[in-house]
Parts: C-alpha cells; structure tokens; sequence
C-alpha cells in the first residue's frame, strides 16, 4: 500500500505536536522574576557609591555582573517559553507504508582502539544492526579514524556473530541489544528452549569477546587470522594513525554465505571504512569522518535516511527507525524535516547522578522549548537525517522525494568494484576546490559541529524535530571522572563561543531564516564561555568584601533586600520543582547545583580564555577523545558516587581557592554576628548567604582536600597551592 494513492484529506498525520502544560503561569512567574531583575538593577545604579568610598568599583562590577545574569536569564526563556512534544503513531505508518519505507544507512564513529576499545563499539553496531527493520534497507557503516586493524578485525568478528544473535533477537524479542548490556541482566531462564539458546548465545558472545580483547592486550591481530581476510593486506609496517591511505571493506554485501544469518535470512549491509590521512592535510576532526562516510555511503547504498551515532552509544529500543520515519513521511509536515534529534541519555548514571551528565531540564524541557520555535539542535549523536539536507539542498515549497531502496543502488555490482569506486571519496585531497565543509555535510572549522551544522541547516529552509520518547532510544557512556566530565564541558563551551564570534551566529547567520526564539535558544550553549565571568565575580568578590566589612547588598531591614530575596529564591524554588518532575533526586538536584557552579566557575572559564586566545592567533582549535573505560577502583568510588578529582588539573586549582576563599570569608561573617550582635546580620546577611551557599556545594572538595586519602583525593600540591593563593587574596586591600 502506498500513501500516494491515499486522498490527503483523508490521511491521518503520522505524528502531532501538542503544547506543553501550564504556559500562561509559567509566563506569569517569569513577569515577576523580570521586575525583581529590573528592581535590583534599579538599586544597584540608585546606589553606587560617592568616588572615594569604600566598595564603589566593587559596586560597579556587581551591577555589571547582575547585568549579564539578567540578559542570559532572559536568553534562557527561549527553552521554556514555548515548549512542546512530539508523538510518533508507529502503528499508521506500519499500516500505511508496507513495502515503500525507505532505506537507512547507520554511520557509527570510532577513533581510538584504546580509549573506545573495539569490543565497546562492537556493541554499538550489533545493537543498530538487530533493528526492527528490514535488512535489505539497513546498512551500517563504522569508520575508523584511528585505523586500527585490531578495530577491523573486532567488526569482522562481529560480522559473523550476527549471524546468531540476530535471529536471536528477533524471535525472543530480546531487548536491550547490544549483548553486553543484555547479558549483564538478570534473565529469567524457566522456558528451557530459550534457556539452551540464551546459553548458547552468550558463550558464543563470551568467545568472541575474549578474541577480540586478547588481539587488543597484544596490540595486534595473529597473522593465521590475517591470511584468512584481503581486508588485512591493507595494513602494513608503513601505516600510523595519522598517516595512511583509505581503506574501504565491505563485510557484509548480500552476495557471500557470510551475508545470511544461521536460519536463512538477509543480513544488513556491513562496511568498514577508514579515511586516508596524509601530513599537511586537515583531518577536520568528527567533521571530516562524518563527511567521508556520506559520500562513500552515497556509493554503495545511498540511503535517503542517515543515523549517526557516537561508538559508545548503543541502540535501546528496536523500533527507533519507525519512530523516527513517522516524521519524515508525515504526508503533510514530512516534506521540510531534516533532522530528528533524539536525547542523549546514559546507562551508568547513579542514582543521585553525581556529575550531573543527565541534566533532566535541559532534555526533557529545554531542548523541546527550542523545537518549539522550530530550531531543534544537533546534538552529534542519535540522530536520523535526511540526506539530502546534510548535502546543502535548500528546501523548497512543494518539495517532493522519492525515497530509493539499498538494493536498486547496488544491484549488478559486485564488493569488489563498490569498493574501488568508494575509495576515492575517502582521499584527503578530495574536498580540496570544493564545498564539501562549507555548504556540504558537516560544517568545517569548528570542535562542535553538530551545532553549526544543524544551524546551516535550517538556515536553509529545512525545520528539524527534537524527539524525547519516554523510553531511551539510545543510551551511552557517562563520564565517571570530574576530570573527563570537566574537559567534556571545555571542550563544548569552547566550541560554541567560537560559533558566537563567527559568521555563524545565530542573530546574524540567522537572522530573517530562524525564529527569534530559536537565535536565542542557541544562544543559551553558544554563550556558556562568557557567562563564566559574571559568576566568578559574584563566588569571588561578595566573600572578599564580607572579609574587610565592606556591604555589598541592601540591608535586611530595607525594602530593597526584598527583590534580591525574592528572585533569588523564585529561581532555586523553580529550578528545585522542575528538576524534580522531570524525575531527578532531591539530592541529584543539588549535584546539578554544585555541578553549575563548578561549570561555570573552571571549564567556562577557561574556555573563554582559550577562545580569546585563539581570535589573537595564540592557540589553535584542538579535539580531545575522552576514555570510555575507567580502572575497577575508579568505578567503585563512582557507584559509591564518590567524586573522582585525582589529577593536578589547574581547573581544580581555581576550584579549591574559591571554595576556601568562601569558607574564610562565612566564618569571619558568622564571628562578626556571634561577637557583634545583629548590626552585621542586617548589613552583611546577603553577602553571607552567597558565601554560604558556596561552602554548601563545596563540601565534597574540602574533604577532598583534607579528609580523603585514596587515588580520587585533590593532590597535596593543589591544597598548597590553593591555601596560600586564597591567604594572599583575603589579604588584598579593598579600599
């Protein structure tokens, strides 16, 4: 059955947006943040002290820094000023597309055996290989940027184990499907077929897996294993990491017995690619992987529909392909949609989430607010494309595409030949004189290019969908080091400061193409490096002051402390409700809390220095791959949600100093109010309540600091340094 020959009218839409609940109070309740925010500003100008008295230049700064936290306040209103949810009916497209759905190329990105170790990403491809989806119209494609043969081989072991689990899945119904994460559950054995084959299986994973990780400890593949596959003689003794020729290497084609599962049945297309890397030649980092495999993929399947995945993040729910197309084929709105945008969501998150790498406001809340002005981000990973818009097609009114199958792509080609006409596309030199980087796939010249590139994107008329289903579509691996957690966060603000100052911000690139709403919706990421100075200032000034008695809020007698008191604590009440209906702690809530301080406070921070650095020519962008996989210690005191410090990071530098800074200056606060009476109470309360809420969050790092003895403890150095840095601070005169 196909949906043309269906009269429009009488076609029920494949998906429908509804407006989230409780607008109109949530606008009210931002009306009344908005005057306490005016009426503290109004204050702050009525009052700056006479030239020459203490605390005016002090003075100055705070009404700057309440300045930049009301403008970013108001940014943030993007993400909640208009939020809405999507809902997919599966079942309408499974009734009215029956033979017509189209293909779907999987691209899944690795770039270190070490650091994501083959049998991780292993996981990720069998689990998005076992879809609930015809395998004729699935390709999956890894690409390797560390080309590692040790990698390639874990894929062709992982090619021949597909051929059990598959059909394993799918008639048990197995779920999840990445056989690690199903086998580390407590399955109920009772049915004794299923308890033969559950056994069977697993040993058959078990050896595959202790293959695979006995050729990555003796750093190579055995040499019987390597005549056994052309693939090997692709590598040699001449072959590094950053230096290399393409290799591109059909496993799975459709045309050898290796193609079929144990009982007979097609298995999906499976490609190994590894793009060539020459010295003096931009690599372009994600970009640039991601880039190579749409045109090598346009070669051999050339799917209409692109999913793109990070290694470490595995496919939870077998039919996310159908609840994804349900956009794309909406006969009404499907036309224009260029991207589906799914959460990224974790599978070793703690209960209280001590790193705060959930972040339950921002996916369930803030990201659908910024769909609901139309300009859904890209967040890198668990997203669905449409290929055409990621090859730079403007969309158009009336537009119209016929959605092509895998088969009639590489129908009368043999491997052999795909693969020669693949390579090519994969060389360095291929996007030299071109737009490839530019206008064409992802975006060049940027660490987040997700971001920049769904912004292009939309920019060219295309509208994407951000879609958060109540069960995962695809989980991942969350930090479980602050350290990691820290670099993580660098690394993204960084990136997005630099879109700030490109030609791709928002309220210039998009200006006239994107909604207000949604220039200010990215502008809520793209400015997470500068808002690290305004909180600075107030973590670190208010407590200086407090030290040499200098008041720098109205007193508590004065009506003027009202509105300070009150969007103060209409803010934290807010932040509290909401963190908590969306399914957090309240103890995961006050993570968040310690967890934005130190955000803002270390890698904001220094990610605004290295992004002004880098616009003088003093530094150059640079990408990190962060560890997947963490000593057996570690882990233990991440499950005991233990904060892992550890490292003699200069971010941890700034941390402690603060954190002690606060601690000088709340107990001189509380022996002024001991000895003196209730006068310092009233001039000094707000002072000693910022101090105060300090300390609170940072009482994980003064036990670090002098309590704790094991690995994840703050180095002795650190606590030198900091002691004597906040000393010589709290001895500044301030006059």
């Amino acid at each position: 059955m196909n949906a043309n020959n269906i009269g429009e009218e009488d076609v029920l839409p494949l998906f429908e947006t509804k407006a989230a609940k409780g607008r109109t109070a949530y606008r009210l309740f931002c009306s009344t943040i908005f005057v306490g925010m005016v009426l503290i500003l109004v204050y702050r100008y009525s009052y700056i002290p006479k030239t020459g008295q203490p605390g005016r230049y002090a003075w100055i700064g705070m009404l700057f820094a309440e300045v930049l936290f009301g403008l970013y306040w108001i940014l943030t209103q993007a993400g909640r000023w208009q939020v809405v949810y999507r809902y997919p009916f599966k079942d309408r497209l499974c009734i009215r597309y029956t033979e017509n759905l189209p293909g779907v190329d999987i691209f899944v990105c690795t770039a270190d055996p070490t650091l994501e170790p083959p049998s991780l990403v292993m996981n990720t491809v069998l689990s998005v290989m076992s879809y609930n989806y015809k395998p004729e119209k699935l390709a999956v494609y890894l690409s390797d940027d560390g080309c590692s043969e040790l990698t390639f081989y874990a894929l062709l072991e992982a090619s021949e184990f597909s051929r059990y689990w598959i059909p394993f899945c799918k008639n048990y119904n197995v779920e999840p499907r990445a056989p690690e994460i199903y086998f580390a559950q407590n399955i109920d054995l009772q049915d004794s077929s299923f308890a033969q084959e559950w056994t069977k299986i697993k040993k058959l994973y078990e050896d595959m897996k202790s293959r695979i990780d006995s050729a990555a400890a003796k750093g190579g593949v055995p040499e019987e294993i390597k005549d056994k596959h052309k693939g090997f003689s692709e590598w040699n003794s001449k072959i590094t990491k950053q230096d290399h020729q393409s290799i591109v290497q059909i496993l799975v084609d459709g045309w050898n017995p290796h193609s079929f599962d144990i009982e007979g049945n097609r298995l999906p297309t499976l490609v190994y690619l590894s793009r060539e890397k020459r010295p003096g030649f931009a690599h372009n980092f994600k970009a640039g992987s991601m880039n190579s495999l749409i045109r090598v993929s346009s070669e051999i399947t050339n799917a209409p529909i692109i999913l793109n995945l990070d290694c470490d993040m595995y496919s939870n729910d077998p039919d996310a392909i159908l609840d994804s197309l349900c956009f794309f084929l909406d006969e009404k709105q499907g036309q224009r949609i260029s991207y589906v945008q799914y959460p990224q969501r974790y599978n070793n998150i703690t209960k209280n989430d001590i790193y705060a790498n959930v972040s339950c406001a921002i996916f369930q809340i803030e990201l659908a607010g910024i769909d609901g002005f139309g300009g859904a981000l890209y967040i890198g990973t668990g997203c669905f494309h449409r290929r055409e818009s990621l090859l730079g097609k403007k969309y158009y009114k009336d537009h119209r595409v016929e959605w092509n199958d895998i088969k009639d792509n590489i129908k009368g080609r043999m491997v052999e030949e795909l693969e020669v006409a693949s390579k090519p596309l994969a060389n360095c030199s291929y996007e030299q004189g071109t737009l490839w980087g530019k206008e064409m796939g992802l975006v060049y010249g940027c660490p987040v290019e997700d971001i920049v590139t769904g912004l292009t994107i939309q920019c060219r008329g295309w509208r994407p969908v951000y879609y958060n289903p109540r069960k995962s579509a695809f989980l991942g691996l969350a930090p479980t080091t602050l350290d990691v957690a820290l670099v993580q966060f660098k690394r993204w603000a960084e990136g997005m400061f630099q879109i700030f100052f490109s030609k791709y911000c928002p309220f210039i690139y998009g200006r006239g193409k994107i909604k207000l709403g949604a220039q200010m919706g990215y502008c809520i990421y793209l400015l997470w490096a500068p808002v690290s100075l305004p909180t600075l200032y107030y973590v670190a000034i208010p407590a200086l002051y407090l030290l040499h008695g200098v008041p720098l809020f109205p007193r508590v007698s004065s009506l003027w402390f009202v509105p300070f008191a009150y969007v103060f604590a209409a803010k934290i009440a807010y932040s509290l409700v909401e963190d908590i209906m969306c399914g957090d702690t309240l103890r995961g809530w006050w993570n968040l809390q310690r967890m934005w301080l130190i955000r803002r406070v270390a890698p904001y921070f220094f990610a605004f220095i290295d992004t002004i650095s880098r616009m003088f020519g003093l530094s150059e962008t640079s990408f990190a791959v962060t560890a997947k996989v963490v000593d057996d210690d570690v882990q233990k005191r991440y499950e005991k949600e233990i904060i892992e410090f550890g490292s003699s990071s200069i971010m941890y530098l700034i941390i402690a100093m603060l954190s002690l800074l606060n601690l000088f200056s709340l107990g001189y606060g509380i022996k002024n109010v001991v000895f003196s009476g209730p006068e310092p109470l009233d001039k000094f309360l707000g002072q000693i309540i910022v101090s105060w809420l300090v300390v609170m969050v940072s009482l994980p790092i003064y036990e670090a600091l002098f309590f704790r003895r094991d690995k994840g403890s703050i180095p002795s150095l650190i606590l030198f340094k900091s002691i004597v840095i906040a000393s010589v601070v709290c001895l500044i005169p301030v006059y």
